[in-house]
């Protein structure tokens, strides 16, 4: 850990220094043989600051802990242990905060001392995923005659990563298989309505007839009916859009973030039933493609790989990616495609590559509402320029239905759900789909 140290005069000093520019104008006028006694206010200014520099502490140590881990939207706290002997009875304190970072009041804050030492606990919000860093911290006091600032900037070399945010996943994963008593459809799934012959049972009421197995039941004088399970190792592949629309925000949080979360806790879910789940990014090209992983201990693959997921710039290119998706998948599977459009020539693009792909696979298209347009559309317009805003908004939603519509036309399961219910919805998606068997 690395320190420089400046030192420089405070206001106090400036002023000081100001306040003897007349006495030394009015000595120069009155006495101009004697006019260098004009500048002994400003020498005597300059000696205390030097005086003032020399004397007091003038070194300190700064210890930084931050966690292992953060999740995008997670509000941390960096802890700060300062040592600043001989200081007076607070420092303040700023940090070089990672553009990944937030800081509240600029990663500025002032902390008393006791006996030359203090802790502190300074707030900040991760707002993208990626590598964070502190770099350093810069610490400065006033000396004992409040003339000079004595600052320190310290390197600290302090980072870590911020994860997708697992959150929904860790608190609502279970709310969500209570709600939907996803450990009672496990094994509904499993015997009932599949397609792979399970057993050979005794015919009860509210059993499907066309189960019923007429040479069976003429055997053994009663009748029988034939169970089916569910097939397993269904392959799941989320297919996240990580292009520039994606990159826009939503209360707060790019939608490809809230895209990630979503997909985690939707392949949460399908892990523990048994599928098997793959992740695939892309904006102007293919970004991540990962293999099938099955089993709930395939989850922290799958996270390690979402933290990969950056935010692009370029524009989504569907057809190449969808493609090269459909090239590496050797049997049917269901794909989740998360995306967003706002223009009719975009979602062109998507129809048109989503329309290729329907023929092999089961396909789902999650986005996100469009809460920002649907408030200016339902607004009471005050002005001519609401009415105008109103208009706007309301033939993008329309052009945004238009497109939708097609998508459901071609087969395609759309989720179109609000930021904070788009997990929970895709999840109630996905069991309905493999209840009904379609996957």
């Amino acid at each position: 850990m690395t320190s420089k140290a400046a030192t420089y005069p405070t206001r106090a000093a400036v002023l000081a220094a100001a306040a003897g520019v007349p006495l030394a104008l009015l000595v120069g006028v009155v006495v101009p043989q004697a006019w260098y006694a004009g500048l002994a206010w400003p020498a005597a200014v300059l000696l205390l600051c030097a005086f003032d520099a020399l004397t007091g502490a003038r070194s300190a140590t700064v210890t930084l802990s931050a966690p292992a881990s953060a999740s995008v939207g997670e509000t941390l706290d960096l802890t700060l242990d300062v040592t600043v002997p001989s200081a007076p009875s607070r420092v303040e304190i700023a940090l070089a905060a990672h553009p990944l970072l937030v800081a509240e009041d600029d990663g500025r804050s002032w902390m008393a001392l006791t006996a030359g030492r203090g802790a502190a606990l300074l707030p900040v919000t991760a707002i993208r995923r990626g590598t964070a860093s502190v770099e350093r911290v810069w610490l400065r006091w006033r000396g004992n005659l409040g003339l000079v600032w004595k600052q320190r900037t310290i390197d600290t070399g302090v980072t870590f990563p911020i994860l997708p945010d697992i959150r929904p996943v860790q608190n609502r994963g279970a709310e969500i298989f209570r709600r939907h008593a996803l450990q009672g459809l496990m094994a509904q799934i499993d015997r009932g309505d599949g397609t792979d012959f399970e057993s050979l049972v005794e015919f009860r009421s509210g059993m499907d007839r066309r189960a019923i197995d007429w040479k069976q039941s003429a055997r053994h004088s009663k009748l029988h009916a034939k169970e089916f399970r569910t097939e397993r190792n269904e392959q799941v592949v989320f297919a996240v859009d990580c292009g520039r629309q994606m990159s826009d925000p939503v209360a707060g949080l790019p939608r490809v973030d809230r895209a990630v979360s979503a997909m985690l806790l939707a392949a949460w879910v399908a892990l523990k039933l048994g599928d098997r789940v793959a992740l695939h990014a892309f904006d102007s090209r293919p970004r991540i493609a990962s293999g099938l992983v099955s089993g709930a201990g395939a989850f922290a693959e799958l996270q390690r790989l979402a933290a990969r997921i950056d935010y692009g710039a370029d524009e989504s290119n569907y057809t190449f990616a969808l493609t090269t998706l459909a090239a590496r998948l050797t049997r049917r599977s269901m794909i989740v495609l998360f995306t967003e459009f706002t223009d009719l020539t975009s979602a062109d693009f998507l129809v048109r590559a989503v329309s290729r792909l329907v023929e092999t696979h089961l396909l789902m298209v999650v986005v996100l509402r469009d809460e920002e347009l649907e408030a200016i559309v339902d607004r009471p317009p005050v002005d001519a320029d609401d009415v105008t805003r109103a208009v706007t908004a309301a033939g993008l939603l329309r052009d945004r239905w238009v497109v939708l519509t097609r998508l459901k036309h071609l087969g395609v399961h759309v989720v179109e759900a609000e930021h904070d219910r788009v997990g929970d919805r895709l999840v109630a998606a996905y069991v309905d789909l493999k209840r009904r068997n379609l996957l």
